[in-house]
Protein backbone atom coordinates (compact mmCIF):
# COMPACT_ATOMS: atom_id res chain seq x y z
CA UNK A 1 0.00 0.00 0.00
CA UNK A 2 1.34 3.51 -1.03
CA UNK A 3 1.36 5.54 2.14
CA UNK A 4 2.36 9.31 2.88
CA UNK A 5 3.34 9.05 6.62
CA UNK A 6 4.49 6.51 9.02
CA UNK A 7 3.34 5.78 12.09
CA UNK A 8 6.24 7.94 13.68
CA UNK A 9 5.21 11.02 11.25
CA UNK A 10 1.18 11.03 10.82
CA UNK A 11 -0.17 12.62 7.67
CA UNK A 12 -1.02 16.46 8.92
CA UNK A 13 -4.81 16.56 9.26
CA UNK A 14 -6.38 17.38 5.40
CA UNK A 15 -8.58 20.51 5.14
CA UNK A 16 -11.20 21.16 2.39
CA UNK A 17 -11.04 21.14 -0.22
CA UNK A 18 -8.12 18.71 0.16
CA UNK A 19 -9.43 15.06 -1.09
CA UNK A 20 -8.43 11.74 -0.07
CA UNK A 21 -8.79 8.71 -2.65
CA UNK A 22 -8.71 5.00 -1.88
CA UNK A 23 -8.83 2.66 -4.57
CA UNK A 24 -8.46 -0.45 -5.32
CA UNK A 25 -9.94 -2.11 -2.32
CA UNK A 26 -13.39 -4.08 -1.25
CA UNK A 27 -15.89 -1.59 -0.56
CA UNK A 28 -18.40 -2.56 2.36
CA UNK A 29 -21.06 0.45 2.23
CA UNK A 30 -23.66 -0.62 5.18
CA UNK A 31 -26.23 1.37 3.57
CA UNK A 32 -29.51 0.54 3.09
CA UNK A 33 -29.36 -2.15 0.11
CA UNK A 34 -26.03 -3.66 1.83
CA UNK A 35 -24.33 -2.19 -2.03
CA UNK A 36 -20.84 -3.93 -1.55
CA UNK A 37 -18.13 -3.58 -3.93
CA UNK A 38 -15.11 -6.35 -4.57
CA UNK A 39 -13.13 -3.53 -6.10
CA UNK A 40 -13.88 -0.33 -5.32
CA UNK A 41 -13.02 3.24 -4.03
CA UNK A 42 -13.89 6.07 -1.35
CA UNK A 43 -13.71 9.53 -2.19
CA UNK A 44 -12.99 12.28 1.22
CA UNK A 45 -13.61 15.72 0.17
CA UNK A 46 -12.43 17.61 3.92
CA UNK A 47 -14.65 16.06 6.79
CA UNK A 48 -17.53 14.39 4.33
CA UNK A 49 -17.67 10.88 1.83
CA UNK A 50 -17.57 12.87 -1.66
CA UNK A 51 -18.26 9.67 -3.17
CA UNK A 52 -18.12 5.87 -3.24
CA UNK A 53 -18.47 3.31 -6.21
CA UNK A 54 -17.00 0.45 -8.14
CA UNK A 55 -13.96 0.61 -10.12
CA UNK A 56 -11.08 3.05 -9.99
CA UNK A 57 -11.64 6.20 -8.36
CA UNK A 58 -12.59 9.13 -10.61
CA UNK A 59 -10.22 12.33 -11.73
CA UNK A 60 -10.38 14.68 -8.52
CA UNK A 61 -8.71 17.89 -8.03
CA UNK A 62 -6.96 18.74 -4.93
CA UNK A 63 -5.50 15.58 -4.14
CA UNK A 64 -3.80 15.44 -0.94
CA UNK A 65 -3.44 11.70 -0.51
CA UNK A 66 -4.06 8.66 -2.67
CA UNK A 67 -4.18 5.28 -1.01
CA UNK A 68 -3.39 1.94 -3.08
CA UNK A 69 -5.68 -0.14 -0.95
CA UNK A 70 -5.10 -3.93 -2.57
CA UNK A 71 -5.64 -6.16 -0.38
CA UNK A 72 -7.87 -4.55 2.19
CA UNK A 73 -11.32 -4.01 2.71
CA UNK A 74 -12.80 -0.32 3.46
CA UNK A 75 -16.08 -0.02 6.09
CA UNK A 76 -17.40 2.61 8.20
CA UNK A 77 -16.05 3.38 11.51
CA UNK A 78 -17.21 1.21 14.24
CA UNK A 79 -19.39 2.89 17.01
CA UNK A 80 -19.41 1.84 20.69
CA UNK A 81 -23.05 1.74 22.27
CA UNK A 82 -22.17 0.97 26.11
CA UNK A 83 -18.56 1.38 28.28
CA UNK A 84 -17.22 2.53 31.42
CA UNK A 85 -13.96 3.78 31.14
CA UNK A 86 -13.33 3.94 34.85
CA UNK A 87 -13.01 0.29 34.92
CA UNK A 88 -9.80 -0.39 32.76
CA UNK A 89 -8.59 0.29 36.26
CA UNK A 90 -9.74 -2.43 37.71
CA UNK A 91 -9.51 -5.28 34.80
CA UNK A 92 -8.85 -9.21 36.19
CA UNK A 93 -10.60 -8.34 39.62
CA UNK A 94 -13.60 -10.55 40.26
CA UNK A 95 -13.04 -12.89 38.18
CA UNK A 96 -15.79 -15.65 38.75
CA UNK A 97 -19.04 -13.63 40.08
CA UNK A 98 -22.28 -12.85 38.83
CA UNK A 99 -23.10 -9.49 38.06
CA UNK A 100 -24.73 -8.63 41.85
CA UNK A 101 -21.14 -10.22 43.60
CA UNK A 102 -19.32 -8.66 40.47
CA UNK A 103 -20.56 -5.27 41.12
CA UNK A 104 -20.76 -5.72 45.41
CA UNK A 105 -16.88 -6.86 45.28
CA UNK A 106 -16.10 -3.97 43.07
CA UNK A 107 -18.05 -0.85 44.38
CA UNK A 108 -16.08 -0.19 47.06
CA UNK A 109 -12.92 0.25 45.00
CA UNK A 110 -14.81 2.15 42.38
CA UNK A 111 -15.84 4.58 44.81
CA UNK A 112 -12.48 5.91 44.79
CA UNK A 113 -11.58 6.87 41.59
CA UNK A 114 -10.77 10.59 41.08
CA UNK A 115 -10.03 12.54 38.25
CA UNK A 116 -6.34 11.42 37.25
CA UNK A 117 -7.56 7.79 37.44
CA UNK A 118 -10.35 8.39 35.41
CA UNK A 119 -8.58 10.56 32.61
CA UNK A 120 -5.95 7.29 32.43
CA UNK A 121 -8.80 5.02 32.48
CA UNK A 122 -10.35 6.75 29.47
CA UNK A 123 -7.11 7.16 27.52
CA UNK A 124 -6.82 3.41 28.04
CA UNK A 125 -10.23 2.70 26.89
CA UNK A 126 -10.24 4.73 23.82
CA UNK A 127 -6.73 3.70 22.73
CA UNK A 128 -7.46 0.45 22.67
CA UNK A 129 -10.97 0.93 20.60
CA UNK A 130 -9.26 3.27 18.23
CA UNK A 131 -6.94 0.71 17.45
CA UNK A 132 -9.36 -1.55 17.06
CA UNK A 133 -11.56 0.63 14.55
CA UNK A 134 -13.68 2.08 16.59
CA UNK A 135 -14.53 6.34 15.33
CA UNK A 136 -17.33 6.65 17.45
CA UNK A 137 -17.16 6.15 21.35
CA UNK A 138 -19.67 6.39 24.00
CA UNK A 139 -19.13 6.16 27.88
CA UNK A 140 -21.69 5.79 30.52
CA UNK A 141 -19.90 7.22 33.86
CA UNK A 142 -22.20 6.85 37.00
CA UNK A 143 -19.54 6.84 39.64
CA UNK A 144 -18.96 10.38 41.01
CA UNK A 145 -16.91 10.05 44.12
CA UNK A 146 -17.46 13.89 46.82
CA UNK A 147 -14.33 15.71 46.32
CA UNK A 148 -13.14 13.86 43.09
CA UNK A 149 -12.82 16.40 40.61
CA UNK A 150 -14.04 16.79 36.80
CA UNK A 151 -14.60 13.01 36.05
CA UNK A 152 -16.86 14.05 33.16
CA UNK A 153 -14.07 16.43 32.08
CA UNK A 154 -11.09 14.44 32.17
CA UNK A 155 -12.73 11.64 29.60
CA UNK A 156 -14.09 14.58 27.37
CA UNK A 157 -10.24 15.75 27.26
CA UNK A 158 -9.26 12.31 26.58
CA UNK A 159 -11.54 11.94 23.56
CA UNK A 160 -10.48 15.23 22.57
CA UNK A 161 -6.88 14.29 22.70
CA UNK A 162 -7.06 11.02 20.38
CA UNK A 163 -9.47 12.84 17.67
CA UNK A 164 -12.53 10.32 18.79
CA UNK A 165 -15.99 11.43 18.24
CA UNK A 166 -18.19 11.06 21.30
CA UNK A 167 -21.19 10.82 23.31
CA UNK A 168 -20.75 11.20 27.03
CA UNK A 169 -23.53 9.64 29.04
CA UNK A 170 -23.95 11.80 32.51
CA UNK A 171 -24.55 8.93 34.73
CA UNK A 172 -25.88 9.03 38.35
CA UNK A 173 -26.90 7.03 41.44
CA UNK A 174 -28.80 7.89 43.94
CA UNK A 175 -29.72 4.44 45.78
CA UNK A 176 -26.55 3.91 48.30
CA UNK A 177 -26.35 1.08 50.66
CA UNK A 178 -28.76 2.45 53.36
CA UNK A 179 -31.50 2.83 50.51
CA UNK A 180 -31.18 -0.80 49.45
CA UNK A 181 -28.58 -0.16 46.98
CA UNK A 182 -25.45 -1.85 46.06
CA UNK A 183 -22.70 1.27 45.98
CA UNK A 184 -21.09 2.61 49.03
CA UNK A 185 -23.40 5.81 50.45
CA UNK A 186 -20.24 7.96 49.97
CA UNK A 187 -20.21 7.12 46.15
CA UNK A 188 -24.19 8.09 45.18
CA UNK A 189 -25.04 11.63 44.84
CA UNK A 190 -28.45 13.15 46.02
CA UNK A 191 -31.26 13.10 43.33
CA UNK A 192 -30.97 17.38 43.30
CA UNK A 193 -27.47 16.84 42.71
CA UNK A 194 -27.18 14.29 40.48
CA UNK A 195 -30.22 16.29 38.31
CA UNK A 196 -28.20 20.03 38.57
CA UNK A 197 -25.23 18.14 36.98
CA UNK A 198 -26.58 16.43 34.28
CA UNK A 199 -28.00 19.90 33.01
CA UNK A 200 -25.06 21.34 33.10
CA UNK A 201 -23.17 18.70 31.62
CA UNK A 202 -25.51 19.23 28.74
CA UNK A 203 -25.37 22.77 28.76
CA UNK A 204 -21.61 23.22 29.45
CA UNK A 205 -20.83 20.30 26.73
CA UNK A 206 -23.30 18.96 24.29
CA UNK A 207 -22.92 19.97 20.80
CA UNK A 208 -25.91 19.14 18.61
CA UNK A 209 -24.61 20.18 14.79
CA UNK A 210 -23.54 17.69 12.23
CA UNK A 211 -20.49 16.36 12.29
CA UNK A 212 -20.20 17.41 16.29
CA UNK A 213 -17.05 15.48 17.77
CA UNK A 214 -19.14 15.69 21.15
CA UNK A 215 -22.76 15.14 22.98
CA UNK A 216 -23.89 14.41 26.21
CA UNK A 217 -26.91 11.72 26.64
CA UNK A 218 -28.90 11.69 30.39
CA UNK A 219 -27.83 8.10 32.07
CA UNK A 220 -29.18 7.32 35.27
CA UNK A 221 -27.53 3.80 36.28
CA UNK A 222 -30.04 0.90 36.87
CA UNK A 223 -32.80 0.41 38.21
CA UNK A 224 -31.36 -0.79 41.53
CA UNK A 225 -29.23 1.78 42.19
CA UNK A 226 -31.34 4.91 41.18
CA UNK A 227 -34.67 5.92 42.73
CA UNK A 228 -37.76 6.14 40.92
CA UNK A 229 -38.03 9.89 41.21
CA UNK A 230 -34.46 10.18 39.80
CA UNK A 231 -35.35 8.13 36.68
CA UNK A 232 -38.64 10.06 36.02
CA UNK A 233 -37.31 13.79 36.63
CA UNK A 234 -34.15 12.84 34.24
CA UNK A 235 -36.36 11.63 31.46
CA UNK A 236 -37.97 15.05 31.86
CA UNK A 237 -34.75 16.35 31.62
CA UNK A 238 -33.34 14.98 28.56
CA UNK A 239 -36.49 15.61 26.85
CA UNK A 240 -36.39 19.16 27.80
CA UNK A 241 -32.65 19.67 26.58
CA UNK A 242 -33.02 17.54 23.31
CA UNK A 243 -30.82 15.15 24.19
CA UNK A 244 -31.08 11.20 24.50
CA UNK A 245 -31.40 8.94 27.38
CA UNK A 246 -29.34 5.92 28.69
CA UNK A 247 -29.32 3.24 31.22
CA UNK A 248 -28.63 -0.83 31.83
CA UNK A 249 -32.02 -3.19 31.42
CA UNK A 250 -32.61 -6.38 31.84
CA UNK A 251 -29.48 -7.37 32.37
CA UNK A 252 -29.80 -10.51 35.11
CA UNK A 253 -32.41 -12.68 36.07
CA UNK A 254 -31.90 -11.11 39.62
CA UNK A 255 -32.37 -7.63 38.25
CA UNK A 256 -36.20 -8.85 36.95
CA UNK A 257 -36.61 -10.32 40.75
CA UNK A 258 -35.12 -6.68 41.93
CA UNK A 259 -37.62 -4.99 39.94
CA UNK A 260 -40.73 -7.65 40.72
CA UNK A 261 -39.81 -7.13 44.49
CA UNK A 262 -39.17 -3.02 44.57
CA UNK A 263 -41.80 -2.42 42.43
CA UNK A 264 -44.40 -4.72 41.81
CA UNK A 265 -43.58 -5.09 37.82
CA UNK A 266 -40.72 -6.29 35.38
CA UNK A 267 -37.86 -4.03 34.12
CA UNK A 268 -39.35 -2.77 30.89
CA UNK A 269 -42.83 -1.84 32.49
CA UNK A 270 -41.20 -0.41 35.24
CA UNK A 271 -39.44 1.45 32.54
CA UNK A 272 -42.77 2.01 30.68
CA UNK A 273 -44.10 3.56 33.68
CA UNK A 274 -41.08 6.30 34.18
CA UNK A 275 -40.75 7.48 30.79
CA UNK A 276 -37.88 5.51 29.89
CA UNK A 277 -39.73 4.10 26.49
CA UNK A 278 -38.87 5.61 23.19
CA UNK A 279 -36.75 6.49 20.34
CA UNK A 280 -34.55 8.57 22.10
CA UNK A 281 -33.84 6.31 24.55
CA UNK A 282 -31.07 3.11 24.68
CA UNK A 283 -30.72 0.09 27.16
CA UNK A 284 -27.50 -1.38 28.27
CA UNK A 285 -27.78 -5.69 27.87
CA UNK A 286 -31.47 -6.10 27.80
CA UNK A 287 -30.89 -9.73 28.05
CA UNK A 288 -33.71 -11.16 29.57
CA UNK A 289 -36.46 -9.71 27.75
CA UNK A 290 -39.40 -11.72 26.89
CA UNK A 291 -41.98 -11.59 23.50
CA UNK A 292 -44.40 -8.48 25.12
CA UNK A 293 -40.40 -6.57 25.80
CA UNK A 294 -39.38 -7.23 22.80
CA UNK A 295 -42.70 -5.73 21.07
CA UNK A 296 -42.68 -2.95 23.20
CA UNK A 297 -39.08 -1.63 22.48
CA UNK A 298 -39.99 -2.63 18.45
CA UNK A 299 -42.51 0.14 18.90
CA UNK A 300 -41.35 2.72 20.53
CA UNK A 301 -38.38 2.33 18.81
CA UNK A 302 -36.05 1.86 22.01
CA UNK A 303 -32.65 1.35 21.23
CA UNK A 304 -30.36 -1.92 22.65
CA UNK A 305 -26.49 -1.87 23.25
CA UNK A 306 -25.44 -5.77 22.48
CA UNK A 307 -22.69 -6.19 25.29
CA UNK A 308 -22.04 -10.42 23.99
CA UNK A 309 -18.42 -10.58 25.82
CA UNK A 310 -19.71 -8.90 28.91
CA UNK A 311 -22.51 -11.18 28.93
CA UNK A 312 -20.19 -13.99 28.92
CA UNK A 313 -18.19 -13.07 31.57
CA UNK A 314 -20.57 -12.99 34.16
CA UNK A 315 -22.75 -15.54 32.78
CA UNK A 316 -25.52 -13.17 32.47
CA UNK A 317 -27.21 -14.95 29.30
CA UNK A 318 -27.60 -14.23 26.10
CA UNK A 319 -29.49 -11.57 24.41
CA UNK A 320 -32.21 -12.04 21.71
CA UNK A 321 -31.08 -10.36 19.45
CA UNK A 322 -32.17 -12.07 16.00
CA UNK A 323 -35.87 -11.75 17.67
CA UNK A 324 -34.85 -7.79 18.58
CA UNK A 325 -34.11 -6.97 14.66
CA UNK A 326 -37.33 -8.55 13.70
CA UNK A 327 -38.99 -6.66 16.26
CA UNK A 328 -36.94 -3.35 14.12
CA UNK A 329 -35.60 -2.76 17.58
CA UNK A 330 -32.40 -1.02 16.82
CA UNK A 331 -29.35 -2.85 18.03
CA UNK A 332 -25.67 -1.73 18.23
CA UNK A 333 -22.29 -3.05 19.80
CA UNK A 334 -21.20 -2.13 23.07
CA UNK A 335 -17.74 -3.16 24.61
CA UNK A 336 -19.04 -2.88 28.32
CA UNK A 337 -16.56 -1.84 31.23
CA UNK A 338 -13.59 -3.66 31.10
CA UNK A 339 -13.89 -5.21 34.45
CA UNK A 340 -16.51 -7.35 32.93
CA UNK A 341 -14.33 -7.66 28.90
CA UNK A 342 -10.78 -7.11 29.85
CA UNK A 343 -9.68 -6.45 26.27
CA UNK A 344 -11.45 -3.54 25.78
CA UNK A 345 -12.21 -4.22 21.92
CA UNK A 346 -15.26 -3.83 20.08
CA UNK A 347 -14.03 -5.53 16.62
CA UNK A 348 -13.99 -8.15 18.85
CA UNK A 349 -17.23 -8.03 19.52
CA UNK A 350 -18.20 -8.69 15.67
CA UNK A 351 -17.27 -12.18 16.02
CA UNK A 352 -18.72 -12.56 19.54
CA UNK A 353 -22.35 -11.03 18.29
CA UNK A 354 -22.30 -13.82 15.44
CA UNK A 355 -21.21 -17.11 17.62
CA UNK A 356 -23.09 -16.32 20.98
CA UNK A 357 -25.94 -15.56 18.72
CA UNK A 358 -25.70 -18.72 17.21
CA UNK A 359 -25.00 -21.01 20.24
CA UNK A 360 -28.35 -19.74 21.77
CA UNK A 361 -30.52 -19.84 18.09
CA UNK A 362 -28.93 -21.95 16.00
CA UNK A 363 -26.71 -21.19 12.85
CA UNK A 364 -28.42 -19.06 10.94
CA UNK A 365 -29.30 -16.57 14.26
CA UNK A 366 -27.01 -14.16 12.65
CA UNK A 367 -25.05 -13.83 9.47
CA UNK A 368 -21.54 -11.86 8.93
CA UNK A 369 -23.08 -9.19 7.42
CA UNK A 370 -25.63 -8.41 10.17
CA UNK A 371 -22.90 -8.76 12.48
CA UNK A 372 -20.94 -5.74 10.74
CA UNK A 373 -24.10 -3.53 10.47
CA UNK A 374 -24.43 -4.27 14.61
CA UNK A 375 -21.00 -2.87 14.65
CA UNK A 376 -21.63 0.40 12.58
CA UNK A 377 -25.17 1.73 11.32
CA UNK A 378 -26.49 -0.10 14.02
CA UNK A 379 -24.87 1.96 16.76
CA UNK A 380 -25.18 4.69 14.54
CA UNK A 381 -28.91 4.44 15.18
CA UNK A 382 -28.96 3.83 18.48
CA UNK A 383 -26.58 6.95 19.17
CA UNK A 384 -29.60 8.92 16.88
CA UNK A 385 -26.69 9.60 15.01
CA UNK A 386 -27.60 7.45 11.40
CA UNK A 387 -27.67 10.58 9.41
CA UNK A 388 -23.90 11.17 9.70
CA UNK A 389 -22.49 8.16 10.29
CA UNK A 390 -22.79 4.33 10.24
CA UNK A 391 -22.46 3.37 6.07
CA UNK A 392 -20.29 5.03 3.53
CA UNK A 393 -22.57 7.31 1.39
CA UNK A 394 -21.53 10.44 -0.30
CA UNK A 395 -22.47 13.49 1.87
CA UNK A 396 -22.09 11.03 5.56
CA UNK A 397 -19.11 12.20 7.43
CA UNK A 398 -15.72 11.15 6.78
CA UNK A 399 -15.71 8.08 9.32
CA UNK A 400 -14.12 5.20 7.76
CA UNK A 401 -11.49 2.21 8.52
CA UNK A 402 -9.18 0.72 6.03
CA UNK A 403 -8.52 -3.00 7.43
CA UNK A 404 -5.59 -5.41 6.22
CA UNK A 405 -6.98 -8.39 5.01
CA UNK A 406 -3.83 -9.93 2.82
CA UNK A 407 -1.99 -10.97 6.06
CA UNK A 408 -1.30 -14.70 6.97
CA UNK A 409 -4.18 -14.50 9.46
CA UNK A 410 -6.91 -13.24 6.46
CA UNK A 411 -5.65 -14.42 2.85
CA UNK A 412 -6.72 -17.37 2.47
CA UNK A 413 -10.51 -15.67 2.85
CA UNK A 414 -12.27 -14.84 -0.38
CA UNK A 415 -15.04 -13.11 1.16
CA UNK A 416 -13.66 -10.00 2.71
CA UNK A 417 -16.75 -9.32 5.61
CA UNK A 418 -16.44 -12.94 5.91
CA UNK A 419 -12.46 -12.76 6.86
CA UNK A 420 -13.56 -9.39 8.90
CA UNK A 421 -16.34 -11.11 11.02
CA UNK A 422 -15.24 -14.67 11.33
CA UNK A 423 -11.69 -14.68 11.30
CA UNK A 424 -8.81 -12.68 13.73
CA UNK A 425 -9.11 -9.56 14.92
CA UNK A 426 -7.66 -7.31 11.43
CA UNK A 427 -5.18 -4.74 11.71
CA UNK A 428 -6.00 -1.43 11.00
CA UNK A 429 -4.00 0.04 8.15
CA UNK A 430 -5.95 3.72 8.12
CA UNK A 431 -8.89 5.12 10.23
CA UNK A 432 -10.53 8.35 9.90
CA UNK A 433 -12.41 10.36 11.91
CA UNK A 434 -14.06 13.10 10.13
CA UNK A 435 -11.49 12.73 7.43
CA UNK A 436 -8.44 12.71 9.89
CA UNK A 437 -6.29 9.91 10.52
CA UNK A 438 -6.29 8.60 14.02
CA UNK A 439 -4.67 5.25 13.10
CA UNK A 440 -1.88 4.85 10.67
CA UNK A 441 -0.20 1.23 10.53
CA UNK A 442 -2.25 -0.35 13.38
CA UNK A 443 -0.84 2.49 15.59
CA UNK A 444 -2.12 5.68 16.63
CA UNK A 445 -1.51 8.67 15.31
CA UNK A 446 -2.10 11.54 18.07
CA UNK A 447 -1.10 9.60 21.15
CA UNK A 448 1.84 7.33 22.44
CA UNK A 449 0.32 4.30 23.15
CA UNK A 450 3.11 3.35 25.54
CA UNK A 451 3.08 6.16 27.50
CA UNK A 452 -0.81 5.57 28.12
CA UNK A 453 0.14 1.75 28.99
CA UNK A 454 2.57 3.50 31.48
CA UNK A 455 -0.10 6.37 33.18
CA UNK A 456 -3.10 3.50 33.41
CA UNK A 457 -0.37 1.11 35.50
CA UNK A 458 0.38 3.35 37.48
CA UNK A 459 -2.64 4.73 38.24
CA UNK A 460 -4.35 1.11 38.84
CA UNK A 461 -1.56 0.67 41.50
CA UNK A 462 -2.25 3.61 43.13
CA UNK A 463 -6.05 2.99 43.03
CA UNK A 464 -5.59 -0.57 44.63
CA UNK A 465 -3.21 0.94 47.13
CA UNK A 466 -5.98 3.53 47.98
CA UNK A 467 -8.36 0.47 48.19
CA UNK A 468 -6.38 -2.05 49.99
CA UNK A 469 -6.19 -3.96 47.25
CA UNK A 470 -2.39 -4.20 47.49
Amino acid sequence: MSQHATPDRPTPPPSAPGRIVIENCAVATVDEAGTEYDSGYVVVAGDVIESVGAGPAPAVDGVVRRIDGTGHLVTPGLVNTHHHFYQWLTRGLAQDSNLFNWLVELYPTWARIDEPMVYAAASGSLAMMARGGVTTAMDHHYVFPRGAGDLLGAEIRAAAELGVRFTAARGSMDRGESDGGLPPDFAVETTEGALLATEEAVDTHHDASFGSMLQIAVAPCSPFSVSTELMREAAELARRKGVRLHTHGSETVEEEKFCHELFGMGPTDYFASTGWLGDDVWMAHCVHMNDADIAAFGATGTGVAHCPSSNARLAAGIARVPDMLAAGVPVGLGVDGTASNESGELHTELRNALLINRLGGGEKALTARQALRLGTYGGAQVLGRAAEIGSLEAGKLADLVLWKLDGIGHASIADPVAALVFGAAAPVTLSLVGGRPVVEGNRLTRADEDAIARLTRSEARRLAGIAGLT
